[in-house]
């Protein structure tokens, strides 16, 4: 029955790059294994006592373990594949009792040194399939290591664009805009760069969903706590006398739609418009969100 250990070893090595592939390859999926463990880490850091949320551990420790995760299981993936071939076809290094290193643990052992590309060479495949696979054991280390390297330079910049879109309403509604302002070629173009910039942000959410889970300490850096203040500006522009600035609200809001969507759709699951998606994205974050109140100067005479 040496078969059953190779085959439960084949399935869990193909589910990890399975779920790799969704998670740092395909544009619009997301890799379950890893939205597990992510979804996990940012329940578990919002239970009392846990500050790993408000410290913005809650993301980085849910990559770590993603990746430890996948590296551990293709370990043992391809360790259950070496064990029923122990002793027989490896050779041992002069003082190694075979009899003696042929356990689960000696099979995990190789893997994982195999999958590091250390080569130690005291344990080695001997026969000629073996040889060949160790090789490609060594390669989807390497594949694992870049594709770490990978998803942080993806991550990152997509999370520095949610922050500067969030700084950016922030800067709006701190700055107090009035109404005539905004009714002007100029707030057309302040509506037009708001809904560029969350179009950007909703792909992000797409391509990498893992950066929802990551904790915005900084009020005004927020995007959960100021995407109120969006909808009142587009609620405000709605009644301008500019066609222009209509124009920029039609689209700002359809923006507004579409970011609620995919938040709803992946990590919420309301079922509600976009400004109870938007409540519920700042609850979820630990953020009061910003009322969508007219600015000064929005009044009729």
């Amino acid at each position: 029955m040496t078969w059953l250990p190779m085959l439960a070893g084949a399935l869990l090595v193909l589910f990890i790059l399975r779920d790799l592939f969704h998670t740092l390859w395909h544009p619009t999926r997301h890799g379950g294994l890893s939205r597990l463990v992510m979804r996990a880490t940012w329940w578990l850091s919002a239970h009392p006592g846990a500050r790993w949320r408000s410290a913005g551990l809650a993301g980085p420790m849910g990559m770590v373990t993603v990746l430890a995760v996948w590296a551990l299981t293709v370990a043992v993936g391809w360790g259950l594949i070496y064990w029923p071939h122990m002793p027989e076809d490896f050779s041992y290094a002069t003082g190694l009792a075979p009899a003696e290193h042929a356990g689960p643990l000696d099979a995990l052992y190789v893997s994982l040194v195999t999958l590091a590309t250390l080569g130690l060479g005291d344990i080695a495949p001997a026969s000629g399939w073996l040889r060949v696979l160790a090789p490609m054991e060594a390669l989807v280390g390497f594949v694992l290591l870049s594709a770490t390297v990978a998803w942080i330079l993806g991550i990152y910049p997509a999370l520095a664009r949610r922050r500067a879109l969030a700084l950016r309403l922030s800067h709006v509604r701190r700055s107090l805009v009035a109404a005539e302002a905004l009714d002007s070629d100029g707030g057309a173009a302040l509506l037009d760069g708001l809904a560029s910039a969350l179009s950007t942000i909703t792909v992000d959410f797409l391509q990498y969903a893992e950066s929802y889970y990551f904790y915005d300490g900084d009020e005004n850096t927020s995007l959960a706590g100021q995407l109120g203040h969006a909808v009142g500006l587009v609620d405000q522009a709605a009644e301008a006398r500019h066609p222009d600035v209509r124009l920029s609200a039609s689209v700002l809001r359809t923006a507004l739609e579409d970011l609620a969507a995919v938040l709803d759709e992946r990590f919420l699951r309301t079922g509600e418009n976009p400004e109870h998606v938007f409540r519920a994205y700042a609850d979820d974050h630990g953020r009061p969100p910003e009322p969508a109140r007219p600015a000064p100067g929005g009044g009729s005479g």
